[in-house]
C-alpha cells in the first residue's frame, strides 16, 4: 500500500514507519518540527512537513501522496510537563485529536480513502464501576474529573469521527519502551524522585503496551477490512500497588510513598480519584479480529527489558 502516516517522527510513528517500509509499503511521513524531516527520511519514508491544524494544507498533502491508507499518530507532547491537570498538558494534542482528526478525515474522503487508523487511548477512560477489566463494548466514564474533561472529550471525538468515516480507532495502553521526554517526564522521573505515590489501597488499574507491540498492532489493523474500536494493550492489567513499586525497583529508585486518597486529593485534585479508581482494558477483541498478540505480554517482563 501507499500509506500516509501523520506523526511519523514520534516514538510510535518511527516504529510504525520502520515496520511498514520493511514490509514493502510506500510511506509518506509527516512531521511538524523543523529538523525532523531527516529523521523521517532515514526511516525510508517520504518526509512532508505539515501542520495538521491547517485543513487546506492537509488536503493538499494527502492529494499529492495518493495514499491507500491514512494513519493518524500525531501528538504534541514533546517536552510536556505533567501535573494536576492533564487538560493543560494535552492542549496541543487535544487540538490534533479534534481539528487534526477532522482535517485528515475530510482529506481522506476528498480522495476516496476509507482506510483510516487513528491513535486513541484506553487507560482511565472506561467507567469506574463494575469489574476491573473492560472491553470495547463497555461504557466510558461519563463524568470524568475536571482536570481531564477536555482530554476525554477530544478522545471521544476522535473515536466517533474515525469510526463514522469507516475507520479504526486503536485505544492503546500506556506506552513504554522508550526513554523519550514524554516517558521520562510523565512516569520515570517522578518514580525516581519518589513523586509518584501509591494512592489509597492502590487498586486503580491501568493497561500498558510496549511501543513495538503498538506498532505491530497498527500494521495489522491496516490489513483488517472493517471499522471499529480496538484496545491495544498487554495481557496483564496492572494495579497501582503492583506496577509502581515494581518499576521503582527496576529503576533502582526508593519505594514509592503510600498516601490516603483524601490527602492525595489535597495535592492532586481530581487526578487522585482518577488514578485510584480506574479500570484496565481487555485485548481479546484485537487478538481475535486482528490476529495480534503482544510480543511482550506483560509489563513484568517489559519494564526490566526497557529500563533495567
Amino acid at each position: 500500500m501507499r500509506v500516509f502516516v501523520a506523526g511519523a517522527s514520534g516514538a510510535l510513528g518511527r516504529r510504525l514507519v520502520t515496520r511498514l517500509v520493511g514490509a514493502g509499503h510506500e510511506v509518506t511521513g509527516t512531521f511538524r518540527s523543523a529538523g525532523h524531516g531527516d529523521r523521517v527520511s532515514a526511516l525510508g519514508a517520504e518526509p512532508v512537513q505539515l501542520d495538521l491544524l491547517n485543513a487546506a494544507a492537509v488536503a493538499e498533502a494527502v492529494r499529492r501522496a495518493e495514499p491507500d491508507a491514512i494513519v493518524h499518530q500525531a501528538t504534541a507532547l514533546a517536552g510536556a510537563r505533567f501535573g494536576r491537570s492533564l487538560d493543560r498538558t494535552f492542549v496541543g494534542t487535544n487540538q490534533l485529536r479534534t481539528a487534526g482528526t477532522d482535517a485528515l478525515v475530510a482529506a481522506a474522503q476528498g480522495v476516496g480513502v476509507r482506510r483510516i487508523i487513528a491513535q486513541s487511548f484506553a487507560p482511565y477512560r472506561y467507567a469506574h464501576v463494575g469489574g476491573p477489566v473492560k472491553s470495547e463494548q463497555d461504557p466510558l466514564e461519563q463524568n470524568p474529573p475536571a482536570p481531564v474533561r477536555q482530554t476525554f472529550a477530544a478522545m471521544n471525538h476522535l473515536d466517533d469521527t474515525v469510526t463514522r468515516a469507516g475507520g479504526i480507532s486503536l485505544r492503546y495502553g500506556l506506552f513504554y519502551g522508550d526513554t523519550d521526554e514524554t516517558t521520562e517526564n510523565g512516569m520515570l522521573n517522578p518514580i525516581r524522585k519518589r513523586r509518584y505515590p501509591v494512592i489509597g489501597d492502590g487498586g486503580g488499574i491501568v493497561s500498558f503496551v510496549h511501543l513495538d507491540d503498538a506498532a505491530a498492532a497498527t500494521a495489522l489493523a491496516l490489513e483488517w477490512d472493517g471499522s471499529g474500536v480496538f484496545n491495544i494493550v498487554d495481557d496483564e492489567p496492572a494495579a497501582m500497588r503492583d506496577w509502581v513499586p515494581f518499576l521503582a525497583r527496576v529503576l533502582g529508585a526508593p519505594p514509592p510513598r503510600r498516601i490516603p486518597l483524601w490527602l492525595a486529593t489535597v495535592f492532586a485534585g481530581g487526578m487522585a480519584s482518577l488514578l485510584s479508581s480506574c479500570r484496565g482494558a481487555s485485548n481479546a477483541l484485537a487478538k481475535e479480529q486482528l490476529g495480534w498478540a503482544p510480543g511482550c505480554p506483560t509489563w513484568r517482563m517489559g519494564f526490566p527489558a526497557a529500563y533495567g
